[in-house]
């Protein structure tokens, strides 16, 4: 773990929401914030997190994409409704240009791949406004069309829980395509 981050003091009586269906990853997360002084607050699902956020809003927000009730971008943007002031991070096991690009228009300030460490957390939500050199580097490195497709279909299967036959009604492709198409491994860029 970074000295750097331990180091830093929180802001004064700061409380962190950890949303994560997770229940270990989101106690162990929260007990990691909570010794470095922060006042921390778990929510396993969409519901849950909504009460917590309208008792009591947060300053900050540590949420998993794919959450029980709801999806964690929905979440973003209720939170979002119930306090324009809470700095929110998005987490999924799976990264998507496509869901990270959304997760930050509906005004998360990062999206980290899982597992992520408290300092990653940290340094996510402390993070100034401004995007990092990384993220302007990776503005030049435009991923292909086939890659961008790829991310798409993916994200819309995510949101469907994993039904292939809702999943291509949506996409306006027939079953057995899409099931073609997920058979395939991921375009690299």
């Amino acid at each position: 773990m970074s000295s750097t981050l331990s180091s830093t003091a929180p802001p004064s009586k700061a409380s962190i929401l950890v949303v994560d269906d997770d229940a270990a990853f989101a106690s162990t997360l929260a007990n990691v914030l909570t010794r470095r002084g922060y006042q921390t607050h778990v929510a396993n699902d969409f519901n849950a997190a909504i009460a917590a956020a309208t008792a009591a809003p947060p300053d900050y927000a540590v949420i998993d994409l794919r959450i029980p009730g709801g999806s964690g971008l929905m979440l973003v943007k209720r939170l979002r409704a119930i306090s324009s002031n809470i700095r929110m991070v998005v987490l999924t096991g799976f990264g998507s240009i496509a869901t990270t690009v959304d997760a930050i228009k509906l005004g998360a300030v990062q999206y980290l791949t899982k597992p992520a460490h408290a300092d990653e957390v940290l340094a996510a939500l402390q993070a100034g406004d401004e995007p990092d050199v990384k993220d302007t580097e990776a503005v030049d490195n435009v991923p292909s069309v086939y890659r961008v497709e790829w991310e798409h279909i993916h994200r819309v299967l995510a949101e469907q829980n994993g039904n292939i036959s809702e999943s291509a009604r949506l996409l306006g492709i027939h079953r057995r395509t899409l099931q073609r198409k997920l058979s395939k491994h991921p375009v690299r860029r």
